[in-house]
C-alpha cells in the first residue's frame, strides 16, 4: 500500500483546519488494497505456480515455476496499481489467462497432460478453499 508522503498531507491538513474541518490525522491511499482473504489466496496460487511439475506455456515457451511466479507477480503489480484485483478470481482472470501482449492464452503442461493456465490455477483455487 502507498501513501502519500507528508509534503503533500501536510499542506491539505492545513488547508482542511483553515476551512474549519477539524482533524487529529488524514491518511490517503493512493491505491486501494487487495483483501487479506485474496492476498492470502493469491499468494497460496503463486506458491502453488512455483513449485508445481508442470511448465507454464506463454507466447509459445516453456517456463519453470520460479520464472512463471516472477512473470505472475509482475502482472498483478501492475493490476494492483491499476486496481484491478479484488479476488483470487480477478488475479486468475486478469494475470493468469492470457498475453496482454498477444492475447494468447497461457496453458501450463503437466505429466497428465496440457490444459489451459486459468483453469489449472482455478481447479487448485477450489481444492484449497476446500482445504480450508
Amino acid at each position: 500500500m502507498r501513501r502519500l508522503t507528508g509534503h503533500i498531507v501536510a499542506p491539505l491538513t492545513q488547508w482542511l483546519t483553515a476551512a474549519g474541518i477539524g482533524l487529529t490525522a488524514v491518511v490517503f491511499n493512493a491505491q486501494a488494497q487487495i483483501p487479506p482473504q485474496a492476498t492470502q489466496e493469491i499468494n497460496s496460487l503463486l506458491d502453488f505456480v512455483e513449485h508445481s511439475e508442470c511448465r507454464f506455456v506463454r507466447n509459445g515457451s516453456e517456463y519453470g515455476g520460479p520464472q512463471a511466479r516472477a512473470h505472475l507477480e509482475k502482472k498483478l503489480e501492475y493490476l494492483e496499481e491499476q486496481d484491478r484485483v479484488n479476488s483470487a478470481e480477478d488475479f486468475i482472470e486478469l494475470a493468469a489467462t492470457q498475453s496482454s501482449m498477444s492475447g494468447r492464452a497461457y496453458e501450463v503442461r503437466c505429466p497428465a497432460g496440457i490444459q489451459p493456465a486459468n483453469l489449472w490455477l482455478k481447479t487448485e483455487l477450489q481444492r484449497q478453499r476446500q482445504r480450508h
